[in-house]
């Protein structure tokens, strides 16, 4: 999936790259949101899920934060700063939540609460459970090694 999204993700090489270096976060990580949220922007209408909750590249969903549109627009550096802020966020709170847990777990628990809330992350091998899909977290990692291995 990751390979069909890399020409339009490549549109915003320099402002994920720039969010990125700014607020510590592997570009590749960001990608790998893009990616599976919206497709590097191919399944949004005007900015929009088709559900309209989910606002941008990154889906800042507004039934959370609301009016996200108020950030930026769909493809902006604004817009991607506020998806990296709130998956730096959730990635702090999975921190907190799991002292135990390595570094890399709790990276990995902060991205599946990305799309389903930290509460939904009970345990390392089921953090998936509940997200769309029931894989999120696995998928947006795989996704980000591949963007990783093809210059991001």
């Amino acid at each position: 999936m990751a390979e069909n999204d890399l020409s339009r993700m490549n549109r915003y090489k320099d402002i994920i790259t720039k969010v990125g270096n700014d607020l510590e976060m592997d570009p590749a990580v960001i990608c790998g949101i893009i990616s599976r949220e919206s497709r590097a922007g191919s399944v949004l209408e005007d900015g929009w899920c088709p559900n309209r909750y989910g606002f941008g590249l990154m889906q800042v969903d507004r039934r959370y934060y609301p009016e996200p549109e108020k950030t930026g627009e769909w493809n902006s550096e604004e817009h991607i700063n506020q998806g990296t802020e709130i998956l730096i966020g959730f990635i702090k709170k999975i921190q907190a939540k799991f002292p135990s847990w390595s570094k890399e777990q709790q990276f990995k628990g902060g991205i599946s609460a990305y799309n389903a809330g930290p509460g939904n992350v009970q345990t390392y091998e089921g953090m998936d459970i509940g997200t769309q899909g029931d894989d999120y977290a696995n998928d947006v990692v795989a996704r980000a090694q591949w963007f990783k291995m093809n210059g991001f």
